[in-house]
């Protein structure tokens, strides 16, 4: 007697294939309408405004590449996104480079690890505005924490780190480093234990060192890892603007203009008083292109070093 496999096969075309077609689109149905209505129409809508002279959401007149050449060839864009560059390279490698070490350290035999790691991630989970409003006083230069420390261990000389343009960058680049540290460390470290143990006591057999054995095994089998944070880490700062917004009180980018960013630049543009909207949208097109062309880079060279074990 034939007894059934236990599995059903749908024959391709059938009136049961379409059957659980349907569900199975009427169960994804709600993600694409939220994608649809939060993502997708917006970046076309976006894309097609920029096309427009459009003043105070009132009468569009088309104009074509105009917005785009106006845009390129504004001073104050190409300063912006000079000051992007300087945070992204300021505070992505650092932060990185400060979690893998201290990823390191906690996915080792330490007393306290499961404090560590939520000590490390709570910036992470804490609120932008709220954050950047303590920071307004750990920057302060008369009584603020970090020029208290700085004087009692280095004798440093006050800093006025918001009324100084060059401090005002790097203010912004310690607050991001604080806050996404954390966030860095909890993937190394996930990425750490996926690492089989098998290959650390191989290489302790042979006699390799603790920096050997990071070299040849941890770093090379962490790549995946640090290729997603590196990703993730560049996309996000290439948006940072909470941070800058909250420390100078809504102004265009702190002291002559030395931490505007492109979103602080976008925000300037679009609703700074005469709401160019055409405008807004050409900076926020020229940024969507400025990251996808710097993730396809790194995509084709993340081919060379990401080892996928």
């Amino acid at each position: 007697m034939h007894k059934p496999s236990g599995k059903l096969r749908v024959r391709y075309g059938s009136r049961r294939f379409w059957w659980d077609t349907a569900h199975a689109y009427l169960f994804i149905l709600p993600a694409f309408l939220i994608l649809g209505m939060f993502t997708f129409y917006p970046f076309v809508r976006t894309f097609g405004i920029s096309f427009y002279q459009w003043y105070n959401i009132r009468n569009p007149h088309f104009i074509g590449w105009e917005n785009y050449s106006t845009v390129l060839h504004d001073p104050m864009f190409w300063a912006s996104l000079w000051h992007t560059v300087y945070y992204v390279l300021g505070a992505v490698i650092p932060t990185m480079t400060i979690a893998l070490i201290i990823a390191v350290l906690l996915n080792s035999k330490i007393r306290g690890k499961s404090f560590f790691r939520t000590a490390y991630f709570l910036p992470y989970v804490t609120n932008t505005i709220a954050a950047s409003m303590v920071f307004l006083w750990i920057y302060n230069r008369d009584y603020g924490l970090l020029n208290y420390i700085l004087h009692a261990l280095f004798h440093v000389h006050l800093i006025d780190w918001l009324n100084n343009p060059q401090w005002a960058m790097p203010a912004v680049i310690m607050l991001g480093i604080w806050q996404f540290l954390g966030f860095d460390i909890v993937i190394f470290l996930a990425g750490l234990q996926g690492i089989d143990k098998m290959y650390y006591d191989a290489a302790e057999v042979d006699g390799a060192t603790a920096w050997e054995q990071f070299r040849h095994i941890t770093f090379p089998l962490l790549s995946p890892t640090t290729f997603f944070i590196f990703i993730i880490s560049i996309i996000g700062a290439f948006k940072v603007f909470q941070q800058i917004y909250v420390l100078w009180n809504g102004s265009t980018g702190g002291p002559l203009n030395s931490a505007m960013t492109i979103m602080v630049y976008f925000m300037y543009v679009g609703f700074g008083g005469a709401w160019h909207l055409g405008e807004a949208a050409a900076v926020a097109n020229i940024l969507f292109l400025i990251i996808f062309v710097v993730t396809v880079i790194q995509m084709q060279i993340g081919k060379r070093w990401v080892f996928y074990k």
